[in-house]
């Protein structure tokens, strides 16, 4: 039986756990009318967590070292002659013996890895066996606990309660040791990186050429990590032409959906606005590149603008624009219903026309709100990497002109970290230092949305 088949039966005795100490608490109860200090629910509940946690455990834990013990032990297995040396050797033969095993090739090979096949096979087996038979133990051993100190006076909701909190507790950290994991990861291939290449030279440097040439007296051996074209890059595309286009539209979208349109072109028109947050940015990607971009150099050249590029910070960063209305939108949209209707109500007493109550008493209100959705949306649209690599192009040009190619963060991790790279090398390892910037730019500007948002709605709650 696999890992599997055991598994199975565990759930089932967890479940026969359940039903009996159910049935248990609740004769308790009618036999000699004894108040209940938990439902029959909550002993059922117990007797299936102890009859699933410690056997789920274990079986999670197995499932994580298994491989590596079975391993170790066909290899100890094998005649000398025939083991594999450390590192990469011993890795290529476990992979092909695994594979092998798991039926992904048909044959090995390499003879001594067939050799090897019969004794993994066999080690697998008395390991599953041995595993399974101790997991169907523990879920018998908790379940028949449970079940025999189901009295009338256990606290089984408290224990099944404090259970429950733990595993939310759990949950809860898995987020937070998952951002401490990409911080450390970050930052020691980041400080690798700074190790070989001088970090002034990376944040203020204006040349970016990672590429290192293959003999030491070829010219710019060495590569070049000014990332201040790709910072510019970013923020020109993200932060300035996607906002030129996203503020005046999402605010735009707000004011008509919150003051002038009617309830039902409103149940209409805003699912039908929100839909552009749940497209895929490779879809944007594709318009960008085969639609905007070749208008906008169509348009240039019409007009007399020589030399306009096929892939543009204009066309990059328009329909990054169009992508991140919702956001606005809808923070905008929340923003301006928050507002109290008195303030609204009063400026339109005192004579004001509705467009004057929007742009002198609504929108100043909920200034702080609007501000909110716009930094967060602009650290989504720093963020972005498909529509950049789809449609602005990998240069890495230190310009102004919207028509030219231009290359951010994101374009270029991706395109350091495409195929087979060596982690050892400068160039690789920039990306890591890239990756570190962008992480660090884009959490402070959600911190400070945050705050700006949180200190709206005190303002008004």
């Amino acid at each position: 039986m696999s890992l599997g088949g055991f598994a199975l039966v565990v759930l089932v005795l967890a479940i026969a756990s359940y039903a009996a100490a159910r049935m248990r608490a609740a004769a308790f109860g009618r036999a000699d009318g004894a108040r209940l200090h938990s439902r029959p629910v909550y002993h059922g509940t117990w007797a299936f967590v102890l009859a699933l946690l410690p056997a789920l455990l274990l079986v999670s834990v197995w499932s994580i070292i298994g491989g590596n013990i079975v391993a170790s032990q066909t290899l100890a297995q094998l005649p000398e002659a025939a083991r594999p040396a450390a590192g990469i050797a011993r890795e290529t033969f476990l992979g092909e013996l695994r594979a092998v095993v798991d039926g992904t090739i048909a044959a090995a090979f390499d003879p001594n890895v067939a050799a090897a096949v019969p004794i993994y096979r066999q080690t697998q087996s008395q390991w599953t066996l041995l595993i399974g038979g101790l997991a169907i133990l523990l879920a018998l051993i908790g379940g028949g606990y449970a079940w025999m100190h189901s009295k009338a006076d256990f606290r089984a909701r408290t224990n099944v309660e404090r259970i429950a909190t733990i595993l939310l507790a759990v949950a809860s950290l898995v987020a937070i040791l998952t951002t401490f994991g990409i911080v450390l990861s970050l930052l020691y291939e980041s400080l690798e990186f700074f190790s070989r290449v001088s970090p002034l030279e990376f944040i203020f440097g204006t040349h970016w050429s990672p590429q290192t040439a293959i003999r030491s007296d070829q010219v710019g051996s060495t590569g070049a990590f000014g990332a201040v074209p790709l910072f510019w890059g970013t923020i020109f595309i993200g932060a300035v032409i996607a906002m030129l286009v996203a503020i005046p539209l999402g605010l735009m979208s707000a004011i008509y959906l919150t003051q002038y349109a009617r309830p039902g072109a409103r149940k209409v028109l805003k699912p039908l606005l929100e839909i552009l947050a749940g497209v895929p940015t490779v879809v944007y990607g594709y318009f960008a590149a085969l639609t905007v971009a070749p208008a906008v150099r169509d348009f240039a050249m019409s007009i007399g603008i020589a030399g306009a590029s096929s892939e543009s910070a204009l066309a990059a960063g328009s329909v990054m624009g169009i992508m991140i209305i919702p956001f606005i939108s809808s923070m905008a949209d929340d923003s301006l219903s928050a507002v109290p209707g008195a303030m609204r109500d009063g400026s339109l007493a005192m004579g004001a026309t509705p467009s004057e109550t929007i742009k002198r008493v609504l929108v100043p209100a909920a200034l702080p709100g609007i501000v909110g959705g716009v930094l967060l949306a602009v650290s989504r649209a720093i963020g972005e990497t498909m529509i950049v690599v789809m449609a602005a192009g990998q240069a890495a040009n230190l310009t102004a002109n919207p028509l030219e190619s231009v290359t951010t963060v994101t374009a270029q991790i991706v395109q350091l970290l495409t195929g087979d790279q060596e982690f050892d090398s400068a160039k690789t390892l920039s990306a890591f230092a890239l990756g570190l910037v962008l992480f660090i730019v884009t959490l402070l500007l959600n911190i400070y949305a945050l705050a700006v948002v949180k200190r709206y709605r005190e303002a008004y709650e």
